[in-house]
């Protein structure tokens, strides 16, 4: 009975052990596996680099119409905020003390042109002094004068348009009295077709934009004039495009900023005066940029960009990066990432410097189906 009992003693230490070892290999854990990360493959491309500039539309022309003899209001002759033509009549002022001052100024020629004909006939047989006719030749000159000057009072009674464009409100009614030289313009036009856009741009911007220029970094978008393109205030893109047309050669004491002045058409008269526009000007273009989507750019602790790339080994790299702006949803770096790099957008969770991965194309960030030359813009 003893031997049987430590037999079976026996039995189940060895059974323990058995289950024990068992359930030590069920918990043994897995091999490490390789994390999958998704990447970008990064190229350079050209783009061009543009300003976004804010800005107010102005007048191309300005007039303002005053009187240029007095008298009293007898009629207007247009409709506030209309289109007008140059040459048009607005005002007429009451021309009755300038219709007389006309017919005396033409019986004055008459009488002093035929006083110097018959003197002229005199002087050859001697009957009237040289002096005389020569007084009477002269007289009749002044009466000329006096005649043309009549004439031009005439019709400075008809108050004309002295350029074409939309006229604004008549600062003058009927039977109003008006006088040359007043300070008060009688009503204003302006010529809206084409238009100027000023803009602003801090001179350090300029500086920085000749100095890319000037070391290559920039190629010059064209050697005409550059093009610019406008967004309205509510967000809309304008539909037409403009050209740069001069720069301020002087800088802004109180802003530091230099004004830049485009040309635009405006044939709908969509664009008024005033209007507050933000303008974009293609200040060159870089042949070979990096565009990296914003998926891989992440900071570090100090704010700073960072990238994880994935290196020909299969091993991630930690890069730190200097980027200049956003280009819709990439960045434009110009350090810490090149040509051919593979950028982890998707998996970043996983990735640590030194650590291998396993590589496949990301699907996070959408393909760049857009222009050939995407615009980098400068707010």
């Amino acid at each position: 009975m003893p031997v049987k009992s430590a037999c079976a003693a026996l039995i189940s230490i060895i059974a323990a052990a058995s289950l024990l070892s068992g359930c030590q290999e069920e918990s043994a854990p897995p091999p490490q596996q390789i994390p999958q990360v998704g990447v970008v493959t990064l190229e350079a491309e050209p783009f061009a680099v543009t300003s976004s500039l804010p800005g107010r539309t102005a007048a191309y022309r300005v007039a303002e119409v005053r009187p240029q003899v007095n008298g009293i209001i007898q009629k207007r002759l247009f409709d506030e905020g209309s289109e007008v033509k140059a040459g048009q009549q607005l005002y007429q002022i009451d021309a009755a003390v300038y219709e007389s001052a006309y017919k005396s100024a033409e019986a004055s020629l008459a009488s002093s042109k035929s006083l110097a004909d018959r003197y002229a006939l005199l002087v050859k047989e001697q009957a009237v002094s040289r002096q005389a006719y020569d007084e009477a030749r002269a007289a009749a000159l002044q009466a000329q004068a006096n005649l043309e000057r009549a004439r031009i009072d005439l019709r400075y009674t008809k108050v004309m348009a002295p350029i074409s464009g939309r006229i604004g409100r008549s600062a003058v009614t009927e039977g109003a009295l008006v006088s040359n030289g007043q300070t008060q313009a009688m009503a204003t036009i302006q010529q809206l077709d084409p238009i100027y856009v000023d803009v602003t741009q801090p001179a350090r911007d300029l500086l920085q934009l000749r100095r890319d220029l000037a070391e290559g970094r920039l190629e010059k978008a064209s050697e005409g004039a550059a093009k610019v393109t406008l967004t309205l205030e509510d967000g809309t893109e304008y539909s037409h495009e403009g050209q740069l047309e001069v720069a301020e050669v002087s800088v802004d004491a109180g802003t530091g900023s230099v004004t830049l002045r485009a040309v635009f058409p405006n044939p709908d008269k969509i664009l008024l005066p005033g209007m507050f526009v933000h303008a974009q000007l293609v200040g060159g273009v870089r042949t070979e940029a990096i565009l990296a989507p914003q998926q891989g750019v992440t900071r570090n602790a100090r704010g700073e960009p960072t990238a994880m790339v994935v290196n020909a080994e299969n091993k991630v790299e930690l890069r730190n990066l200097k980027t200049e702006r956003t280009v819709g949803n990439r960045w434009l770096v110009s350090e810490g990432l090149n040509p051919g790099d593979r950028l982890i957008t998707e998996g970043l969770q996983f990735a640590r410097p030194g650590a291998e991965v396993t590589v496949v194309p990301a699907s996070n960030v959408a393909t760049d189906t857009g222009a050939a030359q995407p615009q980098a813009q400068e707010g």
